[in-house]
């Protein structure tokens, strides 16, 4: 070996060591926890996401948003996902019932109300549901209810009121809650049926009616851990986290109503294979 090489070969290794102890600490974080969150849930946890990670600085969040039954659909065909965030609890139940979500940590962490909206300023001739029987003329915007949650509660609001055939005409569907939003906001549609969670921070659109709450099933947020987890541990960290009384006083603020307790429920009889 000439002395030249040798010397080339020894300013290499000392590149690679200098390398090595100046890598910067975000590279060396291996650790995430990914969770599938609808739609409706992409406002709060932008403000609450932070957080988690600042008291976990191993730890980074990724999030996968979309339609709540979408997102379903992906963690049964085997997505790589630790956490699952819908915005009905009966689609992790769907996943319970398949044996696709580990025991012990289904819980529910904030619960939320189907409402009727139209754009801020708007001369809306509907002031109370009593108005959709009476002039159903308005195009009414709603989720459909094969992709999304809200959709799925529309709908069950909109049959058990007998609505519906007056309407059915009338509706535009939006594959998610923002969707739905949307059309509204644009003026495609003149009313929308959406979660208070959608429009917590919107200014312009206001709520017309709350719809009542026994004209469709309860609408509970729930997670748990699926059965693709990869990070049990951590993912364990963001349940409490979201549960903590902290998190949930923040949670109020995007629109979330209080639970008696964010406590783990009853896991669901599973499905014969």
């Amino acid at each position: 070996m000439t002395h030249r090489f040798a010397s080339r070969l020894t300013l290499a290794f000392a590149l690679f060591l200098l390398a090595s102890i100046t890598a910067s600490p975000s590279s060396a974080r291996a650790e995430t926890v990914t969770i599938a969150a609808a739609n409706s849930l992409r406002d709060a946890l932008r403000g609450l996401l932070p957080q988690f990670e600042a008291q976990h600085p191993n730890l980074e969040v990724r999030v996968i948003y979309g339609p709540s039954q979408t997102l379903r659909k992906q963690i049964e065909e085997g997505a790589p996902v630790d956490l699952y965030l819908p915005s009905l609890l009966d689609e992790i139940e769907l996943l319970e019932q398949k044996g696709l979500v580990i025991d012990g940590t289904k819980r529910i962490y904030g619960k939320t109300s189907l409402v009727l909206i139209t754009q801020t300023g708007f001369p809306s001739p509907i002031t109370s549901l009593a108005d959709l029987q009476t002039n159903p003329s308005q195009r009414i915007a709603v989720g459909n209810p094969k992709t999304s949650a809200v959709g799925k509660v529309a709908a069950q609001f909109l049959k058990s009121s007998g609505i519906e055939p007056k309407i059915k005409s009338h509706l535009l569907f939006g594959d998610h809650s923002r969707a739905v939003l949307d059309l509204v906001l644009t003026g495609e549609a003149d009313l929308g049926l959406v979660y208070r969670t959608d429009i917590a921070s919107e200014s312009k659109v206001r709520i017309l009616a709350n719809i009542p709450e026994g004209s469709h099933a309860p609408i509970q947020y729930g997670v748990a851990m699926v059965w693709s987890a990869q990070n049990p541990a951590a993912a364990e960290n963001l349940i409490e986290f979201l549960a903590s009384p902290p998190i949930q006083v923040q949670l109020a603020q995007h629109g979330f109503e209080p639970v008696n307790s964010a406590t783990r429920v009853v896991q669901a009889p599973r499905a014969s294979r």
